[in-house]
């Protein structure tokens, strides 16, 4: 079954999640549960920390279901 992937976004990055690549590993939800939280829809909170720390813990998905991209200022 094909899914499209959860965008979540705030003022400085857009975090996306591909469940069809998360082989489950629970890295994120352990090491940053105030952000990838396991009880909670929406699961993605980005407020629950830094945008540094987020990027950190999105880096170490092993999966690369994880992924990020920082958004630009517009002029």
């Amino acid at each position: 079954m094909k899914t499209n992937p959860n965008v979540f976004s705030n003022n400085d990055i857009t975090v996306t999640y591909n469940p069809c690549h998360c082989i489950n590993a629970e890295r994120c939800a352990k090491e940053l549960s105030n952000v990838f939280r396991q009880s909670v829809i929406p699961w993605i909170d980005l407020e629950g920390a830094s945008t540094k720390k987020i990027i950190k813990q999105v880096k170490k998905c092993p999966s690369g279901a994880l992924q990020f991209h920082i958004k630009q200022e517009v002029a």
